[in-house]
């Protein structure tokens, strides 16, 4: 059998609080992430501006573990039992290889927590931090890491600048909030030259899972040690609304090359979602509502314009001709405790055991490469 080429979307990068400290402008350093050890239970916690963040249990110290002692998985540990993958190139590099993966897309893991934060201007300068210091890690073995920008669009130029550098140092993609403040909604003439810059950039854009930004309703002061778990099943719904506000406003008729991905949040929803996006264009009442100039439907749309990642969707995998083959995206979410880690290559049989050589060959690879260019 001819080897496939093998792309994953990982919830990646950990960096040690010195280093991301140091590269904090002054102002800020005393409200940067920070690790802070809790000696009741032993255990190490994030903690940025007096919130508190994720556990060394979420951040690489479990991996592989609901394979073997799931009872004995939580959030919470310290960080010295982080895998060195985690934040370690040359043995992230040796895990890709143990697990079959050829290229590895790097989204952040501790810093989604961050778009949390109500501060704009910090998570600005913390963005700017990590987009430099991954560019610098992704440097290590730029062919096989591939780093996507953490965006902060509160101020919409600002993050039109940042993407603007973040594609100079190299990097594929960025990353902006999955949901952002209702009265900010992606629907609105304010993010038009964000669009239009992304697809001038040929730069992706990602929605991840836990990006909200505050006043968006999901979990504004939660924590992953104290995680809502019914939220945590409903996750897609954020997702669905911003890619709904998308469509309908008539984004991707005016951008018609720019590409926004569904990070992390599975696949199934995605029939019924296309489903009711060309009911309720075509059956509701169409009074207020935007209306494409071109004969397509807003399925038409997500079909040529979005992409969506996922870990282990059977169902999804099932309905994969109604979502599109062209659209689907593996990912391991290496190093997180659900992820695929190290037994990759065994999930993707299963999963994939339905499909045709073609079909799996752009889920786990292709289509990726297609639509970050990394064949270019």
């Amino acid at each position: 059998m001819a080897h496939r080429r093998v792309i994953s979307s990982d919830d990646h990068v950990f960096e040690p609080a010195d280093l991301w400290t140091s590269r904090v402008e002054a102002k800020f350093r005393d409200r940067a992430p920070h690790v802070v050890h809790r000696a009741e239970d032993d255990t190490d916690w994030w903690v940025c501006d007096g919130l508190i963040g994720a556990s060394g249990g979420s951040g690489g110290s479990q991996m592989g573990m609901r394979f073997e002692n799931p009872e004995k998985m939580s959030f919470a540990d310290s960080m010295d039992n982080v895998r060195p993958g985690a934040y370690i190139p040359e043995a992230r590099i040796a895990d890709m290889d143990a697990d079959g993966i050829d290229v590895a897309l790097l989204y952040p893991s501790q810093g989604l927590l961050l778009y949390g934060h109500p501060d704009s201007e910090l998570l600005t300068v913390l963005c700017h931090a990590y987009n430099s210091w991954l560019a610098e890690f992704c440097g290590a073995f730029p062919d096989r890491l591939k780093g996507i920008a953490m965006l902060d669009i509160d101020d919409v130029q600002s993050g039109i600048h940042e993407m603007e550098r973040c594609a100079k140092l190299g990097l594929v993609g960025a990353m902006i909030s999955v949901y952002p403040a209702e009265q900010k909604s992606y629907d609105r003439p304010m993010y038009e030259p964000l669009w239009a810059a992304a697809q001038d950039l040929d730069l992706p854009l990602s929605l991840h899972l836990a990006t909200n930004r505050p006043g968006s309703g999901y979990i504004d002061e939660g924590t992953l040690e104290t995680i809502d778990y019914p939220a945590l099943v409903n996750v897609d719904h954020w997702v669905r609304m911003s890619l709904a506000r998308l469509i309908l406003s008539g984004v991707f008729e005016r951008y018609p090359k720019l590409q926004i991905g569904s990070i992390e949040q599975e696949v199934s929803w995605a029939s019924h979602f296309l489903e009711r996006l060309d009911y309720t264009y075509t059956q509701r009442p169409q009074h207020g509502a935007y209306r494409f100039t071109e004969d397509m439907l807003p399925s038409d749309y997500f079909h040529r314009n979005v992409f969506i990642s996922f870990q282990e969707d059977a169902l999804g995998i099932r309905d994969r001709q109604l979502i599109g083959i062209d659209n689907l995206l593996w990912g391991s979410d290496y190093p997180h405790p659900e992820c695929t880690f190290p037994r990759s290559q065994q999930i993707l049989d299963e999963i994939l055991s339905e499909c045709s050589e073609e079909e799996r060959a752009k889920i786990v690879g292709g289509n990726t490469a297609r639509i970050y260019h990394l064949d270019a």
